[in-house]
């Protein structure tokens, strides 16, 4: 549920409340079908709001609530604590709202909010409004295209609203916070915000067959410009501490500048564990992405909703399906974890002839383990079924249609390893394993439904030092069938993110990113990465040649204990 119907940015939404609610409704992104409360105030229906008023109001233990009164059916709470939750203080913006279809020609609407200045003109329209808040109110006028209809808070000096409308006030609230904590910033949508099209939803491959992908995995960002302890130069010098986000976001938009890829995958811990406001740490993420016009989608990671005020993977879903040139999805309710999908890569327009699948899956997150520390829950039944069937209809719809002979090629994403990443006689063809695999200590097999189902390449994050591209020796491979054909490869996509670690064992790694290449008219997989500093490909490798992965050699690990048979 959310107010993307109602337009209603500004649900209050209580903690006791189920939290995907809360988040859902602070965002405005999807319809809603009816209000909800919160702790203090009930949200009343309202099909079209504009916003006639707002302030702020600030609480503390010798501050009771009641010097705040405000009438629940107009004024609604903006559920984002001012101060982060590093005060005993809490503040909350206030935003009072009028049903469009209700207003009359006496009504007051805010046209215009400024934060920070005095008094901005001689115009004594303008209102003072607690925290350093101007408004300009205005007469109902029909003209609901210049008012402002949603207020939404942001964080940090660094911070982005890659929403299409939405204007990021460059002045912060002037709530006298701790100096460290990532200062508030209002976000204002204009007038009607537009339905987002769907131009993009269609992935193709290029007139000459190719298909680009950049995998970023591990960006680790946070609210605020957060702290990089482990960088280095160009030559391998340690570098001092550094703000982290600013280099992960230029390092993301220096790799699409150069790649210029079809579609960007990011595959898990986007965010670091317990940030205090996760929408403003997402945004920064996608920026880049959305602003140079390329689709992305996304898997989520162990620590993407860690923490006692992360948003869950619910409400974070929501809010990347709902962004400009997203192809994320929530995936079906009946299968365990958010986002599992797939989507698939179309021939030249105007065909619709698919002509690759990429599969994504929700590794989920820690468990407690006797057996491991740490330990990951596994791919969970259902997902397998999911994939399995998924796969089985795409390739059936292939079979039809006798009279194309291209290669058909496809790929799966998920955050943490499989168990087989880890196995003593992977064989690994490039790249290093530079720290141990971390991955479920239960093996649910789902390696084994990828390969019966021709996968050519799993792309995984989580281990942010590895970077390798390997293959399971083929003796080990117990599909239950009798197809000979290796693979799929497993390959590290290694970490992105400098708020993330990128060391292990006293030595530091530089940052880096991989890149996937489908050409669907020779049948061939390429990969390589980019790293940070250097300015060619690194270990640029062929996966697949005419539609079939390249066998190495390789003993039989003895380690692998997974024997399923699959119908």
């Amino acid at each position: 549920m959310s107010f993307y119907g109602l337009k209603c940015h500004f649900a209050i939404v209580s903690a006791v409340l189920a939290i995907t609610l809360r988040t859902l409704e602070l965002f405005g992104v999807l319809p809603s079908k009816e209000a909800t409360s919160s702790t203090s105030h009930t949200m009343a229906v309202v099909a079209h709001p504009v916003v006639t008023d707002l302030t702020v109001c600030i609480f503390s233990p010798t501050v009771p609530p009641s010097t705040c009164e405000l009438d629940p059916r107009i004024w609604h709470r903006v559920e984002k604590d001012l101060y982060l939750y590093t005060s005993q203080q809490r503040a909350w913006l206030y935003v009072a709202l009028a049903n469009e279809e209700e207003l009359i020609a006496e009504d007051l609407l805010v046209m215009d909010i400024r934060v920070g200045e005095p008094n901005p003109s001689s115009d004594h329209s303008w209102e003072s409004r607690p925290g350093g808040i101007w408004v300009l109110r205005s007469k109902f006028s029909d003209k609901i295209h210049q008012a402002v209809t949603e207020v939404d808070v942001l964080f940090g000096v660094d911070a982005v609203d890659p929403r299409p409308q939405w204007t990021l006030m460059r002045s912060s609230l002037q709530l006298n916070a701790q100096p460290k904590v990532p200062v508030a910033r209002l976000s204002v949508l204009r007038g009607r915000a537009k339905p987002r099209p769907d131009a993009w939803a269609a992935l193709r491959v290029r007139e000459d067959g190719k298909f680009k992908i950049v995998q970023i995995s591990d960006t680790h960002m946070v609210t605020g410009v957060g702290v990089c302890k482990d960088a280095l130069d160009a030559h391998g010098n340690h570098l001092t501490q550094s703000e982290a986000d600013p280099l992960t976001v230029k390092f993301i938009g220096k790799i699409l500048d150069v790649e210029k890829p079809d579609l960007v995958i990011l595959t898990g811990d986007q965010l670091h564990h317990n940030i205090p406001d996760s929408q403003t740490a997402l945004f920064k993420v996608v920026a880049p992405i959305i602003e140079r016009s390329i689709p992305f989608a996304a898997v989520f990671g162990n620590h993407d909703s860690e923490g006692i005020h992360a948003l869950p993977r619910a409400a974070q879903m929501s809010i990347l399906e709902n962004l400009p040139f997203s192809l994320c999805e929530s995936g079906p309710e009946q299968v365990d974890g958010i986002g599992n999908f797939y989507l698939q890569v179309l021939a030249p327009a105007p065909s619709q002839l698919p002509l690759s699948t990429l599969y994504f899956l929700d590794s989920h997150g820690q468990i407690p383990s006797l057996i491991h520390n740490p330990d990951y829950d596994p791919i969970k039944q259902s997902q397998i079924d999911w994939f399995v069937n998924a796969s089985q209809a795409q390739r059936s719809a292939r079979e039809k249609d006798n009279n194309d002979n291209r290669f058909y090629m496809s790929l799966a994403f998920q955050h943490i390893p499989l168990p087989e990443f880890g196995y003593r006689h992977l064989s690994i063809r490039n790249g290093h394993r530079r720290e141990p695999t971390e991955s479920p200590s239960f093996n649910s097999c789902f390696y084994d439904a990828l390969a019966k189902r021709g996968i050519s390449a799993l792309g995984c994050g989580h281990d942010h030092v590895n970077d390798f591209c390997a293959l399971l020796p083929q003796q080990t491979q117990q599909r239950g069938d009798n197809n000979s054909q290796p693979g799929p490869w497993l390959c590290y996509g290694g970490g992105s993110g400098f708020g993330g670690y990128c060391s292990f064992g006293g030595k530091r790694f530089h940052r880096r990113t991989r890149v996937w290449e489908l050409d669907t008219n020779t049948g061939c997989l390429k990969t390589w990465k980019r790293v940070e500093y250097a300015t060619d490909r690194v270990n640029e490798l062929v996966l697949v040649e005419s539609g079939a992965v390249i066998d190495s050699p390789g003993e039989e690990d003895e380690g692998r204990r997974c024997v399923v048979s699959w119908s």
